[in-house]
């Protein structure tokens, strides 16, 4: 029997495909009572102990069944209800307890760190407003002094304040000290 070169190829990926997806099916393993290893995308027997479980997939939170009427969702709840109790006093159950643990501090941390930036946002706002303040203050006096203050034209010259300019000026610095100023 001849093997062609496509032939070969074709069985290859099909064994390669096979292989890749033998591990998604069985999640579970362990050492079953006659000490063979099991595999199976089911969990093992109520029965085997902690130790002999090998491998299972990561806690999920189960989803909720879609009841047909409410008689059988009472009913359905009714016999979960004490099936469900003696799988928390499991280790298992102490897994997600301690993920979740940990997400709590995680979260704990994240909040900690934004209320710290959202302070020393507000502290260097306050820094920022305390610094235009006092310079609004300082030149409200100069304004409010009589003096004859000179300005720049923009192209190189200079030339002295209005008093419409004047005006112009001691309105804005005291609208900036009326929004920095306390």
């Amino acid at each position: 029997m001849k093997l062609t070169v496509r032939a070969l190829a074709a069985a290859s990926f099909a064994a390669l495909a096979l292989a890749a997806s033998l591990p998604a099916h069985a999640q579970y393993q362990w050492i079953d009572g006659s000490g063979r290893r099991v595999f199976s995308d089911q969990p093992p027997p109520p029965g085997t102990p902690q130790k002999n479980i090998l491998k299972q997939p990561a806690a999920r939170p189960a989803a909720p069944a879609p009841a047909t009427d409410e008689a059988e969702s009472s009913a359905a709840d009714s016999t979960a209800a004490p099936a469900a109790a003696p799988q928390a006093s499991t280790p298992q159950a102490a897994a997600p307890a301690a993920q979740d643990k940990a997400l709590q501090e995680k979260l704990k941390k994240a909040e900690a760190e934004e209320a710290a930036k959202k302070k020393a946002e507000a502290d260097r706002l306050a820094a920022q407003k305390a610094e235009n303040c006092k310079r609004a203050i300082s030149a409200k006096a100069l304004l409010d002094s009589g003096q004859r203050i000179m300005q720049s034209d923009g192209k190189g010259g200079r030339s002295f304040m209005s008093p419409e300019q004047r005006a112009a000026e001691t309105k804005r610095i005291e609208e900036v000290m009326r929004n920095d100023c306390n």
